[in-house]
């Protein structure tokens, strides 16, 4: 996994690797603890609103991202990850906006012709 060598510990870095990691190990009582209350995902294929609503699709997806490069600037982190969605794996890019120490924000984008 490449990270941002320069990012100080408990940075947004810190943060959105965490989250990450809870995701793939299927800890959404960890990965739910880096996660603003009022967290907004938009995506490709719809978006949420709210922790709750994101955390229930991703309870029912349990999708595995494997980290390609990580790349940091203050409380914005951009991750490159292949993002195993069960039948397929599809190669995409998440942005991720932390404020208080918290994930306030997710866009991510990726080819969707895979899935359609």
């Amino acid at each position: 996994m490449a990270t941002e060598a320069n990012a100080p510990l408990g940075s947004a870095n810190d943060v959105v690797l965490s989250f990450i990691k809870a995701l793939n190990e299927e800890d959404f009582e960890a990965a739910r603890s880096c996660a603003a209350d009022d967290l907004k995902f938009i995506g490709v294929l719809g978006q949420r609103d709210g922790a709750e609503a994101y955390f229930t699709d991703m309870q029912r997806m349990k999708l595995k991202y494997d980290i390609k490069r990580v790349f940091s600037d203050g409380d914005d982190v951009c991750i490159f990850y292949d993002i195993d969605m069960g039948r397929t794996t599809i190669f995409s890019c998440g942005w991720y906006h932390v404020v208080d120490g918290k994930i306030n924000s997710i866009r991510v984008i990726f080819d969707p012709r895979p899935l359609l």
